[in-house]
């Protein structure tokens, strides 16, 4: 899955046009989390200093398809404009009159930022008229968006799709993805350990499915552990269950028999009796009695999973061990994260709760990668094609 990145083109005097994620958390028009800007601020700097014009787009929030200033992207031009003094034009509009004339007015090393793709519904359609205004500010297509590379809108695919942009290459941040997250999938150093948490077998059954045939372990926690422990015979009090979802788990403890994979499951559970940080507590092994539910892995588990981790050269996770937004339930987490920490093969965090999770306890800068994007992740443990990179020109 090599693309050609921004280093493989001349972009000096060229305009690129630069899908970013600047999806970015506010309250009261203030960013409060600003890991998505920092993430694309390699990719910004590396073609300002190369003289590009660095036409910038984004989207922010829900605003279905309308210009809605609850969700503009002004903020995050504010902010630009504190880190590039001087080099920075917000256009209030995503094609209009005001994007024209920043376009036509940037010189190069200069950034516009346009205002929120989504102000149009055309860009969650992938509309070819859109894709067309917007291919007119870009020599050069740029995707560095790898939380929106699953999805195939005009700014993210469309644009490259229709034929209106020849020359499209990927940012350093999505070239960082594919080149440690996606090598170490299809091309892993063993042992190779997968770590599947999370609340629903559902969402990661594709997940399951392909990665089954590629890892030497999976390890599986969270509370999609309780439909496996239905599907095993057990009793799991009023734990989470998908009961439509329990011949599946049936059904994958039985191919990772049939393929000599090593599927490990709690053997012990931190159960409550009320989804409540305060709750009374106590660790259970075997069937879980009535008017109890698991929140998290109990110490055996725990420790079981983390030496089983350790040993690993290639591990990615997904998916928290329990309830670890509450600081009760949050041991089996952390032992996970230390395990990671610990290990000295290539440890990725696929993006989502994990992310959060990891960052939450301190071990973010312990880990090989944390990836940018949950969806896009998921999607691509699955072996799916995603679509905002399935665009860009190969490499040579």
């Amino acid at each position: 899955m090599d693309k050609k990145s921004i280093k493989d083109v001349i972009v000096k005097g060229k305009k690129c046009l630069v899908r970013v994620d600047f999806n970015v958390p506010l309250k009261d028009g203030e960013i409060t989390d600003m890991n998505r800007i920092n993430g694309a601020l390699p990719t910004i700097k590396y073609l300002m200093e190369n003289g590009a014009k660095v036409i910038l787009c984004s989207h922010l929030g829900k605003p279905k398809g309308e210009f809605n200033m609850k969700y503009s992207l002004r903020p995050v031009a504010d902010k630009l404009k504190e880190i590039f003094p001087n080099k920075v034009t917000f256009a209030s509009d995503v094609i209009g009159e005001s994007a024209k004339k920043a376009v036509s007015e940037c010189n190069d090393g200069e950034i516009v930022l346009l205002e929120n793709l989504r102000f149009h519904k055309e860009e969650e359609g992938n509309d070819k008229d859109f894709c067309k205004a917007l291919s007119e500010f870009a020599d050069i297509y740029v995707n560095d968006a790898y939380g929106t590379a699953h999805r195939a809108h005009a700014s993210t695919a469309g644009i490259v799709q229709y034929g209106f942009v020849k020359d499209a290459v990927c940012g350093f941040l999505i070239e960082k993805e594919l080149k440690i997250m996606a090598k170490s999938i299809e091309e892993p150093v063993r042992p190779f350990v997968a770590i599947l948490g999370g609340a629903k077998v559902s969402s990661k059954i594709g997940v399951i499915e392909n990665l089954m045939k590629k890892v030497d372990t999976i390890i599986i926690g969270g509370a999609m552990t309780y439909t496996f422990k239905k599907a095993q015979g057990y009793t799991i009090g009023t734990s989470l269950c998908e009961d439509d979802k329990v011949e599946d788990a049936k059904r994958f403890i039985e191919e990772a028999e049939k393929l000599g994979v090593k599927m490990m499951l709690p053997v012990d559970t931190l159960a409550a009796d009320a989804f409540d940080n305060d709750a009374n507590t106590k660790i259970v092994e075997g069937n879980i009695p009535d008017g109890w539910m698991g929140l998290d892995i109990g110490p055996k588990t725990a420790e079981l999973y983390y030496n089983e981790i350790v040993k690993a050269n290639t591990v990615v996770w997904n998916g928290p061990m329990g309830a670890f937004e509450m600081p009760n339930f949050s041991a089996g987490t952390r032992r996970v994260a230390e395990a990671l920490a610990d290990s000295k093969g290539t440890t990725i965090v696929g993006g989502g709760d994990s992310a959060a999770a990891i960052a939450q306890l301190g071990f973010a800068d312990k880990v090989s990668h944390v990836s940018t994007g949950g969806g896009a992740s998921l999607e691509l443990m699955e072996g799916k094609i995603l679509p905002g990179i399935a665009c860009l020109n190969d490499a040579e």
